[in-house]
């Protein structure tokens, strides 16, 4: 059976201007820069061109190729940046690549931000019809269709009123409902569904598992661990623009992008070595789990065995509402906790001055179970903005625990449950 989606050798280039810190530009320059490369031209004609500091380019995609068949459910996954939202603009006909072919059976249906393809001036009532239109659907068809999709939005009051003025939630409830009820034989969902409340991203999930039952084919992007592995079918793993990972094995998938590969190694610690990361106030070093004396640990550790989140950063200004921490993560993604110098009372915060400080925080011991836990620096202003943003490209750390659960005969192997504390007990008096 030939694929609903065929994908050739894919790349897509973009030039990324650098704006030169220097004296302001005259015409006259204008005009005498552009002499000079047309003499250059004329004398070298097969010269290659001179570098310009100005541009640089970069591969969102590189020579990927892949196949999905019809009625697949595929999840695309990967950090900030590494080509997911790239790809699925060129599947859905809104960007071209740069080489590569792409073939697709069928009408494609896209949610990819919030206000593509909906024209902010109409109301709700005529972007449907827009859309539909646009979709090659008539209009029997999409007045077949309406009702349902309005309840399904649930904006039944503000149907005529132009969607400028919806909420990016109403917004984005009336887009998926448009691209899922149209019945495209391939629906593209990004990361939108993040905007919608619970229960409607709980419906969301729900209509893409029964557009895909009905034989049609779903690709979603989102950074939701959890719903990729609950809807999709398959996983794809996107890395600098490149396929690290494509299987069906979407557990798999979804681990080595918590965890990566590390030739069985586990890594718990992790070294600003390139100078990423920075911001006006604070620059992450250093981020490991360590001993008490601050020395790094061999992967695994026991579960009684007496653990720190040990972070070393420069400070370059200082903020009161500069908060510091981590979350903490099971292997599928379930956050356990998050904590922040700032979790005691006030006279109890570690004072924090510029220049370079180590801050640590203690991990109960016979607090986890076993097995593979993902820890992200957080970091921002509190109630201000993000300097570390939760689920986005953070730095982050492995912690892998064996053994050591508890002192009892009859507690040798894993329990179960996330955590495994061994509690004290006594009888009553």
């Amino acid at each position: 059976m030939s694929p609903v989606i065929a994908v050739e050798n894919l790349s897509k280039k973009y030039i990324i201007g650098h704006q030169k810190q220097e004296r302001y530009t005259t015409l006259r320059d204008v005009l005498a820069n552009g002499a000079k490369r047309f003499a250059h031209k004329l004398i070298h004609p097969f010269a290659a061109p001179e570098n310009d500091p100005t541009h640089e380019e970069f591969w969102a995609l590189k020579d990927i190729s892949f196949d999905i068949q019809q009625g697949d459910r595929v999840g695309i996954i990967g950090r900030n940046g590494a080509g997911k939202s790239t790809l699925l603009k060129i599947l859905s006909r809104i960007t071209e690549p740069t080489i590569g072919k792409v073939k697709i059976k069928g009408r494609v249906a896209s949610l990819l931000e919030v206000g593509t393809g909906f024209h902010p001036e109409l109301t709700g009532r005529e972007n449907i019809f827009l859309n539909g239109a646009i979709l090659g659907m008539s209009n029997a068809e999409i007045r077949k269709k309406f009702d349902e999709m309005v309840a399904f939005a649930e904006v039944e009051k503000f149907l005529d009123t132009p969607v400028k003025r919806y909420s990016s939630g109403m917004y984005v409830r009336l887009a998926f409902a448009v691209a899922a009820h149209l019945e495209p034989e391939v629906l593209v969902v990004d990361e939108v569904l993040a905007v919608g409340d619970a229960e409607f991203q709980k419906k969301c999930l729900g209509k893409m598992s029964e557009v895909g039952s009905e034989g049609r084919t779903v690709l979603f992007v989102s950074h939701n661990m959890n719903a990729i592995e609950q809807l999709c079918k398959a996983a794809m793993l996107l890395d600098r623009g490149e396929i690290r990972h494509f299987s069906a094995d979407v557990r798999e998938v979804v681990k080595e992008y918590l965890f990566g590969t590390h030739g069985g190694r586990t890594v718990g610690h992790w070294l600003n070595s390139g100078g990423e990361f920075s911001n006006p106030w604070f620059k992450p070093l250093k981020f490991q789990i360590t001993d008490e004396q601050g020395n790094g640990i061999v992967m695994p550790v026991r579960n009684d065995q007496e653990i720190w989140v040990t972070l070393e950063a420069e400070i370059t200004e200082l903020d009161p509402a500069l908060t510091i921490g981590y979350a903490i993560y099971t292997d599928d993604g379930t956050p356990l906790y998050w904590s922040y110098q700032t979790d005691g009372a006030e006279h109890k915060w570690p004072r924090l001055e510029k220049g370079t400080c180590t801050l640590r925080s203690k991990i109960p011991s016979r607090l986890f179970n076993e097995g593979d836990y993902r820890l992200e620096l957080l970091g921002g202003l509190h109630y201000r903005e993000w300097l570390f943003e939760p689920g986005k490209s953070v730095p982050s750390i492995t912690l892998q625990i064996r053994g050591g659960l508890s002192d009892s005969p009859y507690w040798m192997v894993r329990r179960p449950g996330i955590l495994a504390p061994a509690l004290g007990w006594e009888v009553a008096r």
